[in-house]
């Protein structure tokens, strides 16, 4: 599709999509068709509707996780495809799931969050509910301590019964789920739930259940291979290169011969999430060969291999290496999520991928990247926030002021299980400021923390917001955010 119909390029996105920037419209439904042939689709990707669910980019291979939760996340994709019910909501929907404690998938800042979690041995779900990003950000509150599992869709079509009902439709602004929680309280739609769907819950009858247990054939556990793992042992002592990678780019996975890869799209000064075409033939290969058929996109805007063996890691870093796909700073500075911004959309206010590449490159020049440790940078190029800002642990905003590109910073946003809005800094920078203004915040951490491994996220709850502030604004303090 890159090379017919785009430019040679493909953009993962935070909603851990593939976007093409480049097609012509009448070429659209030849792209629908080729995506059809391979069981892709575009459907419910726009418009006020359900769109795609999301779920934990490491599902059904994390050492840490309760349970996989993608068959649940299958499940609410089937329901909720074509739902004649919720074909014309006051505002788009988006739900996501994580099996995990920690969580990978962004819940609490969606209109339904859902993590599992155990009850007397039985798995169920924790349910939040308003979370959002956008003009009017918000992080989502617990409507359910413990949802049990066969009670997941009934739930969740209450959810959607009652946002369909009371949400706005006079003003497009104020018209998400987090809007309605805010403006009738936690506790009454919390009741205006629980009463739809003690309703409801009697009409499902079991069926979502039957479909249930086929959904979960389709998602078994891959042909785990049982070999040495000794030349991953050879390679991780003998390479500094390889190790860099793997002490970065790999995260444990619940089958101790295994590692689960996340392959960087974000060499430094590269655009964040974009792949050219061979690069994808390269991770689509790799994933047949040596990945049990199995590739995914991480929110990140990174691509996952879930299922290595360890012997094989070698040979895929070789691999990556040589297309420039093996990048060591998964989870780093440079790891940037952006937005296309101003380039490419038309919504966007102000550019974003120029700045993360000028982040990048200026701190691997700087060498510190590996000093600072893990950090979360993210940029929007409108109040939309597709970058999420608002939880970054830098988080960028472009603006227009007067024909001209005004970046606001927050800090101390967090996507996790500890979720929370950034805090906005003050008055914005021109684009000519903003790399010269994150430097001068990272050195403040660099400065002020207690230890190495104390880190970003750490140091800032620690000390505060007053020593970032007179870092970038000296001692006039910040006037009012621009």
């Amino acid at each position: 599709i890159a090379d017919t119909w785009d430019k040679g390029y493909g953009h993962f996105t935070t909603r851990q999509n593939i976007q093409f920037n480049w097609p012509k419209l009448p070429d659209v439904p030849a792209i629908l068709s080729a995506l059809a042939d391979v069981e892709m689709h575009a459907i419910q990707t726009s418009g006020n509707c359900v769109r795609n669910v999301t779920a934990d980019h490491f599902a059904g291979a994390a050492a840490d996780e309760i349970e996989d939760p993608r068959p649940y996340a299958e499940l609410l994709r089937q329901w909720s495809t074509d739902h004649p019910e919720f074909q014309f909501l006051p505002r788009k929907f988006k739900i996501a799931i994580t099996g995990s404690p920690n969580d990978r998938a962004v819940t609490a800042a969606h209109d339904i969050g859902l993590r599992m979690a155990r009850q007397n041995g039985e798995p169920g779900f924790e349910v939040i509910v308003g979370g959002g990003l956008g003009r009017t950000p918000f992080i989502g509150h617990k409507v359910r301590d413990f949802l049990p599992v066969a009670d997941l869709l009934p739930y969740v079509e209450s959810v959607l019964s009652v946002y369909n009902t009371l949400g706005r439709r006079d003003n497009k602004y104020k018209a998400r789920i987090k809007i309605t929680v805010h403006e009738i309280g936690v506790a009454a739609i919390t009741r205006m739930i629980e009463e739809r769907f003690a309703e409801i819950k009697p009409l499902f009858g079991g069926h979502d259940q039957a479909l249930l247990d086929d959904i979960r054939a389709a998602f078994a556990e891959p042909a785990y291979r049982d070999a040495p793992v000794d030349a991953y042992d050879a390679f991780y002592k003998g390479d500094p290169v390889f190790r860099a990678w793997a002490d970065t780019n790999l995260a444990q996975h619940r089958n101790p011969q295994y590692a689960i890869v996340t392959i960087s799209v974000k060499a430094h000064g590269q655009t964040p999430g974009d792949a050219t075409s061979d690069q994808m033939r390269v991770m689509a290969d790799l994933a047949e060969r040596y990945g049990h058929d199995d590739l995914r996109i991480s929110h990140e805007q990174n691509v996952i291999l879930a299922h290595v063996h360890k012997s094989d890691l070698p040979t895929v870093h070789a691999a990556l290496a040589q297309v420039g796909l093996a990048t060591a700073n998964v989870g780093l500075l440079s790891d940037i999520i952006a937005c296309p911004g101003m380039d490419y959309c038309a919504l966007a206010t102000a550019r974003s991928i120029p700045v993360a590449q000028e982040i990048a490159t200026h701190f691997e020049a700087l060498k510190l990247e590996h000093d600072i440790g893990p950090l979360k940078i993210k940029i929007s190029g409108c109040i939309n926030a597709c970058g999420h800002h608002h939880v970054g642990h830098i988080g960028i905003l472009g603006l227009d002021r007067a024909g001209v590109e005004n970046y606001q910073i927050t800090l101390g946003g967090d996507h996790t299980e500890t979720a929370a809005i950034g805090d906005k800094t003050g008055p914005g920078f021109a684009y000519d400021e903003i790399v010269p203004a994150i430097e001068r915040i990272l050195r403040t951490y660099l400065a002020a923390r207690l230890h190495a491994e104390e880190t970003f996220l750490d140091t800032y709850r620690r000390v505060g917001f007053a020593p970032f502030k007179l870092a970038l604004y000296g001692d006039e303090g910040g006037r009012d955010a621009a």
